[in-house]
């Protein structure tokens, strides 16, 4: 069964465009995420929203983490069990669920590479999830547009279609 019937109106939709190249996108002005979080909550995507200025340690990241996933648990969490977390999400038949990491940069700043595993289990998990007909995507929003990631699932996550013009060529 196809994730979205092959209709030339589905390919306009929101979450086609956002799934189409990798399930990570980018967003400086909070403005379009929030119009782009508020399409998708009206289209069945249950949104699960972290401020991640809050995880000043990897510590403190895993244990919100660990908690919100439903792993409250925490003692002998790593980073590696994410992709357990992310493997048993209850996403909606209808709609998906959406990962918004807000000020994902504070993070990213002090820990590159925790950050990175992090989007980079988003996309496994995104991907192996489309196999079998639920979506999962991740909205990171960057206080400063001239931060890169490094690519994740071997490809660089993409701008949002507000901002592509502006921030693409920053970081390149």
């Amino acid at each position: 069964m196809a994730i979205f019937p092959n209709r030339p109106e589905e390919l306009q939709r929101l979450d086609w465009s956002l799934l189409e190249d990798n399930a990570s996108t980018l967003y400086v002005q909070t403005e379009f995420i929030n119009e782009d979080i508020e399409w998708l909550r009206a289209h069945n995507y249950r949104i699960d929203a972290f401020d991640c200025t809050l995880w000043t340690t990897e510590k403190i990241m895993l244990k919100e983490l660990a908690a919100h996933f439903g792993s409250p648990d925490y003692e002998g969490c790593n980073l590696d069990m994410l992709k357990d977390w992310l493997w048993n999400l209850e996403i909606p038949e209808e709609g998906g669920r959406v990962l918004v990491f807000l000020r994902f940069d504070a993070f990213l700043k002090g820990f590159p590479n925790a950050a990175w595993i992090i989007i980079e289990n988003v996309e496994m998990s995104s991907r192996r999830m489309l196999l079998f007909g639920r979506r999962l995507l991740a909205l990171v929003q960057l206080d400063d547009p001239n931060i890169s990631l490094r690519p994740i699932g071997a490809r660089q996550p993409k701008w949002n279609s507000h901002e592509r013009v502006l921030y693409e060529s920053f970081g390149q």
